[in-house]
Order: structure tokens, then sequence, then C-alpha cells
């Protein structure tokens, strides 16, 4: 009689703990559909369990990172479509730990709400499964919070966490990256996840646009622009390891080429890139035309038409180029590593 009384005043309070199990029940074939070998435990236990094959490396190393999707949910709030956001959790995390040479093994979400929307969330976790598919990563648990009083009605937030493995011998730490060295732009899928509080801003407030309205620029409505999911690389990057040394790799998030590349970068080196070996995507042109953006702004906040940047050497440049594109990759030839003087940036244009 307790427990009754207990459970319906917290329902009361905006928590509603049958609706939590129920959604538990729905998800639990589609994620299971991401199981690979290695998961021993099903979701809705205290914790996920994972049994990598450690024998497969000399010298294994774990790599973790976790990330969000930030202010792009707001676009999913404003059309109403949840199943591509998770596409882009899973991007933002695998492709930060794909920079260190790691393979995903297994993936967390943390999904907040004011309120359990079982649909919602139902809508969230497919897109996570699918991209966790796509990056051959394992979804092997999470946590679903409701929070009434916290989030606005209808909103959300989403944070993913990922840990993958490399073998330490073969480990990006950038360390042999060295003067003649080519980098390579892997194209992305458009603005990605970054940017989206300077995007809203130009587009809604500035432009007092809608997300229904077509844009002949894009081919489709704004919001379906907005809302491509973010690319991931692993399956790309994980075909050219295995023919092709890669001395580093940039992933093209917040901060653009300029604050991205030098993160790779040794002090005694910097990245000359030509501007003119690509053309971003329209939403890139549109958003600094009519946004009134400038240059370096725009290459400080957005991706601008580049996802990945990998660095290899000078001999193997075609080649890798050339099976980037058998591939179905756009790619370019962005530039190159040159030797850096002191107080010289490490990006130049």
């Amino acid at each position: 009689m307790t427990k009754k009384k207990t459970t319906s005043r917290y329902k009361k309070a905006g928590v509603d703990i049958e609706a939590g199990n129920r959604f538990v029940d729905l998800i639990r074939p589609i994620v299971s559909e991401t199981f690979k070998s290695g998961v021993i435990s099903d979701i809705g236990g205290f914790a996920g369990l994972f049994s990598p094959k450690f024998q497969d490396a000399e010298n294994p190393v774990l790599v973790a990172s976790t990330d969000g999707v930030g202010t792009k949910l707001k676009i999913a709030f404003m059309m109403d479509k949840h199943d591509t956001v998770g596409i882009d959790l899973v991007a933002m995390c695998v492709n930060d730990i794909l920079v260190q040479g790691a393979t995903p093994l297994f993936l967390l979400d943390y999904i907040s709400m004011a309120k359990l929307e079982i649909d919602k969330c139902v809508d969230i976790v497919k897109g996570i499964t699918a991209g966790c598919k796509e990056a051959n990563c394992s979804l092997i648990g999470g946590e679903t919070a409701e929070m009434p009083g916290f989030y606005a009605q209808g909103e959300y937030d989403l944070v993913g966490f990922v840990v993958g493995m490399v073998n330490n011998t073969d480990m990006l730490d950038n360390s042999e990256i060295a003067v003649g060295h080519q980098m390579i732009g892997i194209g992305s899928s458009g603005l990605h996840s970054n940017g989206y509080s300077l995007v809203r801003k130009v587009f809604f407030e500035e432009l007092n646009m809608s997300v229904d309205d077509y844009v002949e620029d894009f081919g489709r409505t704004l919001g379906e622009e907005l809302l491509e999911p973010t690319r991931i690389y692993v399956k790309t990057i994980s075909a050219l390891k295995r023919d092709f040394r890669i001395y580093g790799i940039s992933h093209i998030t917040g901060g653009g080429l300029i604050d991205n590349l030098p993160r790779i970068l040794p002090k005694q080196c910097k990245a000359v890139i030509d501007m003119s070996s690509w053309t971003p995507q329209p939403v890139f042109q549109y958003l600094q035309k009519r946004g009134n953006i400038p240059k370096q702004d725009m290459m400080r906040t957005f991706n601008n038409g580049l996802g990945l940047v990998i660095v290899v050497n000078h001999e193997d440049c075609g080649e890798v180029l050339a099976r980037l594109k058998a591939m179905g990759e756009t790619a370019y030839r962005i530039g190159a590593v040159e030797p850096r003087k002191d107080k010289e940036d490490a990006v130049q244009f």
C-alpha cells in the first residue's frame, strides 16, 4: 500500500516510473541490433558490460570521449522530428576518438527531458542505433531522466559517451607529422553539429525565416537542410588505414580549420591551406552572404564543407584521393605542412 502511494505522488510530481519501464521494453529490440561480439549484458541493468578482445592488440589503449548535439536540437524541436539527432550524437563522439586511431567499441547515451515522451524517445534511440550501426559500435546502455521544472515542455538534452580501442603502436599522436606532408579534406554533409547558435540567430532572428521555408539554393526546406545528420567517418578511415599510412587526423568541429588543425600539428609546423581547392556546400555560402558573416568568423565557426582532414605523405596523396573518391567520398588536397617560424599562425590561408 505504501509503495502504491509513493509511486502515485511521484507521478503527480512529474516523474512516471511505469512510463520509463515501458520505454526500456520498447527500445530493447531496437538497441540489440547494435550488439556485436563483446556485449555481455542487456539494457535495463545498472550498467552495461562489454568484454573487449585485448588479444587483438599487443598493447591495447582504451580511448574515451563524450559529446552532445548542441543547439541543433532546437531545430528538431521546431520540426518535431527526432529520428536523426541520434546520428549526430554518435558521429560527434566516434569521430573524436577516430582521430587517435581508435576503433569504437561501445557507446552510452543520456537523454533528459521534463516529462518522458515515449514515442519521441523511441525516435531518438532509433537515430542513435542507426549511428552505432554505421560506426560498428554497440549501444550497451544509458540513462533517460525525467526532470520536471528543469526543461521546457517538449525539449530535451542528449549526450553520448563512447569508448574505443587502439593498439599503442597504431595510436595517432601526431608526433611524426612533418614538413612536406599533404593535407586531404574529406567532405562534410553540411553544417554537421556546430555553429547552430549563430545559424539560428541568422535564419530565425535576422532573416525571420521558418523551418518550412523552401530554399532554392538548398533544393529543400530550411529545416531539412539544418537537420542533415553529421557524417560518421569510421568505415572510411578504417578502409584507408589498411593500405596507407595516416600521420594525423583532425575532426573539424567548432573552431573550424583555424582551431582544429593546430591541435594535431607539431609546434615547428604550420598548415598552409588553399581555399580554392574545394567549394563549400550552398548552406555555407548562403549563411555568409545573407548573414553578412566575415570570412574569419566563418572559418572559425563552421566546418565549411570539410568534416575531417587527414595528413598523409606526398607519395601517397594521389592514391589516397583516388581511393576516397572510389568509396564515394568527396575529397580534396587542401594544402600541405610547411615550416613554422616563431609567432606565425599555425594555419595560413
